[in-house]
């Protein structure tokens, strides 16, 4: 498997013996520049790489267990439906919650701790321009969440989902400075952009295997409509549903 600083000292190395070789600069540079900025890219966008950092996207398959989480919320829109639904069913799960609308609605917040769902973090402004931030900005940005999430619902989150799955250099030493458990997915739903209840349904029961994380968005409506029948296929199938923590195996919160 990649690695960023692997790929450095390669990168290094493969030009050196080129320069070695007779190859002119340009020659022994360019090429190895241009693959190792695919590999850079291939890991950005890849959050089950583990190319910057580690981040955990599915458990080992020991039980026949699954865990359902939601980004981007809360909102008053969707949440509600969410919870209520899990509720219904008696079923855990992970909201990994934009800092910013937590302020907006602590409340809801406060709901989904109480009612036995795990909090994340999942950066408080959840800006386009999130991954060009600098170190120290992104750290302030990931603490400020924390702090919003705290205010709300009296806890403080370990786990932190990288905002649009990707990772770099910069969130890899802002992570590691806050001592956050980076936490992916290994089933992604698409229900940003998948607005079909049928086919939304059919994508992410398409291939399910023990350890599978789910990850949806409590700000999407076709979600909400097919999340009732997407848990009773899971216990008609056998698979418990955990929260993410206690499939994992690691500590929630501070």
């Amino acid at each position: 498997m990649l690695r960023y600083w692997v790929v450095i000292y390669i990168s290094i190395a493969v030009a050196g013996m080129l320069l070695l070789l007779g190859f002119s600069l340009w020659e022994a540079l360019v090429p190895v520049l241009l693959l190792k900025l695919g590999a850079d890219a291939w890991g950005a966008i890849r959050v089950d790489s583990n190319y910057y950092m580690k981040v955990l996207c599915k458990a080992p398959a020991t039980e026949k267990a699954v865990a359902l989480s939601f980004d981007d919320g809360p909102v008053d829109s969707f949440t509600p439906q969410i919870l209520d639904i899990l509720k219904e069913h008696q079923v855990p799960a992970a909201f990994f919650c934009i800092g910013r609308r937590v302020e907006e609605a602590p409340g809801l917040v406060r709901r989904a701790q109480e009612e036995g769902h795990l909090i994340g973090n999942h950066s408080y402004s959840h800006h386009t321009l999130f991954d060009l931030y600098p170190v120290s900005k992104m750290k302030d940005d990931l603490q400020k969440a924390n702090r919003a999430i705290t205010s709300a619902a009296g806890v403080q989150p370990m786990l932190f989902r990288p905002p649009y799955g990707v990772t770099n250099p910069m969130l890899a030493r802002a992570v590691k400075a806050a001592g956050y458990t980076p936490v992916g997915w290994s089933i992604r739903s698409l229900d940003t952009v998948i607005k079909e209840e049928d086919k939304l349904f059919e994508k992410v029961t398409r291939k399910i295997a023990a350890g599978d994380i789910f990850l949806f968005h409590d700000t999407a409506a076709a979600t909400v409509k097919i999340l009732p029948a997407l848990i009773k296929q899971l216990k008609r199938e056998g698979f418990a549903i955990k929260r993410i923590d206690e499939l994992l195996n690691i500590p929630a919160y501070a």
